[in-house]
């Protein structure tokens, strides 16, 4: 990233951090995580982790197309399921479960679709299937370069940052 200004409103923020630390290689913070030196190196402090996490789920969820291996990998963990017991949920077997995982092989779409709902009611949020299957259809084939992950009075939002 080059010395750009970041800004949310009015306020300047700074530099956003690379939160690789969940699988995922284009979540950004711009706040809500605290950088410190301890006698290791230096550490980063990340404030409500679950609602990221979920915050971060419920952004895959309803975002893209199609859900990469990266991305299924983060909803299977944040599941608290193992390769086979989500491969019994979206009828496959833990082979094809990891085989989407590598991004070796795409997720079939109903698979696709079947998780998204499974998450957003674990998560304890309402869903209409036919519409959110829709949605993704309608969807625009551009990825977002970052999605940026803001903390705002211990709630996370996504906006994206192309």
């Amino acid at each position: 990233m080059t010395a750009t200004r970041w800004r949310h409103g009015k306020e300047e923020l700074r530099r956003p951090y690379h939160y690789s630390e969940c699988g995922l290689d284009d979540v950004y913070l711009t706040s809500g995580y605290q950088v410190q030196d301890t006698d290791y190196g230096r550490g980063v402090s990340v404030k409500d982790v679950d609602g990221l996490h979920q915050a971060i789920g419920l952004w895959l969820t309803n975002s893209k197309k199609a859900l990469s291996g990266k991305e299924v990998r983060f909803l299977r963990k944040e599941l608290v399921l193992t390769q086979a017991q989500l491969g019994d949920l979206l009828g496959a077997s833990n082979q094809s479960v990891a085989r989407w995982e590598k991004g070796e092989t795409e997720m079939p779409g109903a698979a696709d679709l079947l998780l998204r709902v499974i998450y957003v009611q674990h998560t304890g949020g309402r869903i209409n299937a036919r519409e959110l299957a829709e949605r993704l259809r309608a969807a625009a084939d551009a990825v977002p370069e970052q999605v940026l992950f803001t903390e705002r009075q211990g709630v996370w939002k996504a906006r994206i940052r192309a």
